[in-house]
C-alpha cells in the first residue's frame, strides 16, 4: 500500500484567516471605526442586547450593523427599524463569521459615515471563537437559562472574549444557576475578562454595558 499523505486542512484555513482579520483591522484603525464581534448561543439575547445599545448610543456615536445568520434576515429587519444601517451576511449553512465574510460587508458600508460597527455573529459558542474577524474586541453573552457550567463545556469562547455579559438576570430567582460559580470559572480562563451583569428584558445593566462600550471606543479613538 502507498503512503497516505496528511494535509491540514483546518490550520490553513486558519492562518488564512488570520492574515485577512489583520487587514480588516488596519482598514478599521485607518477609518477610525470601532467593530465589536458579539457572540452567544440561540436565543442568548444578542439582537436584544444589540438594539438596546442602539437606543443608549445613537445620540452619540454613528452605528452599523453586520448580521450573520444561516438563512433568516429577521435580525436585520429589527435593526433597520431602529435608523440603523445594516448588512446581512446569509452564510448558508456555515456556523460562524470569518475575516472574508467581514471584508465583504465592510466593503457594503460607508465607514467614513461610522463610529461603530457591531457584528451579530451566528448563534453557538464553538465555531465562532475558532475564526477571528478582524474586530477590534470580542464580546459574548451567557444567559442564566444556559447554566453556570458553560465556561467548562467551552472554554475557547470564554478565552478569546473580552467581555462577557451575563444576560437575563431577572430569571436568577427561577433556576440553580450560579453567579459566584459562574464569575471563579470565567476567571481561571481569562482572568482579564470584565464580566457584566444585564437583563434585556428589564434594562437592568444595559447602562453599565453601554459605559463600557463607550470608554473602549473612546480609547481606540485616542
Amino acid at each position: 500500500m502507498g503512503e497516505i499523505k496528511l494535509i491540514e486542512i483546518k490550520e490553513e484555513i486558519l492562518s488564512d484567516n488570520k492574515s485577512l482579520a489583520e487587514d480588516v483591522r488596519k482598514t478599521l484603525y485607518k477609518n477610525k471605526v470601532f467593530m465589536l464581534n458579539l457572540m452567544a448561543s440561540p436565543g442568548g439575547g444578542k439582537t436584544s442586547l444589540i438594539l438596546h445599545t442602539i437606543r443608549e448610543l445613537k445620540g452619540e456615536l454613528r452605528i452599523g450593523v453586520i448580521e450573520g445568520d444561516i438563512d433568516s434576515m429577521a435580525d436585520s429587519e429589527k435593526v433597520i427599524k431602529e435608523g440603523i444601517p445594516a448588512v446581512q451576511l446569509r452564510t448558508g449553512g456555515f456556523c460562524h463569521l470569518d475575516a472574508m465574510m467581514i471584508d465583504k460587508a465592510l466593503n457594503e458600508m460607508d465607514l467614513k459615515t461610522l463610529d461603530l460597527i457591531i457584528i451579530e455573529n451566528v448563534g453557538n459558542l464553538v465555531c465562532p471563537a475558532e475564526f477571528d474577524t478582524g474586530a477590534i474586541k470580542n464580546a459574548m453573552i451567557l444567559s442564566v437559562p444556559e447554566g453556570d457550567d458553560k465556561p467548562l463545556k467551552y472554554p475557547l469562547m470564554f478565552t478569546i472574549c473580552d467581555v462577557l455579559v451575563a444576560n437575563k438576570i431577572d430569571l436568577l430567582d427561577y433556576t440553580d444557576f450560579d453567579m459566584c460559580a459562574m464569575k471563579e470559572r470565567v476567571r481561571r480562563l481569562n482572568p482579564e475578562m470584565k464580566i457584566l451583569e444585564a437583563s434585556c428584558k428589564t434594562g437592568d445593566g444595559i447602562d453599565v454595558w453601554a459605559r463600557w462600550l463607550k470608554e473602549e471606543i473612546d480609547a481606540f479613538s485616542r
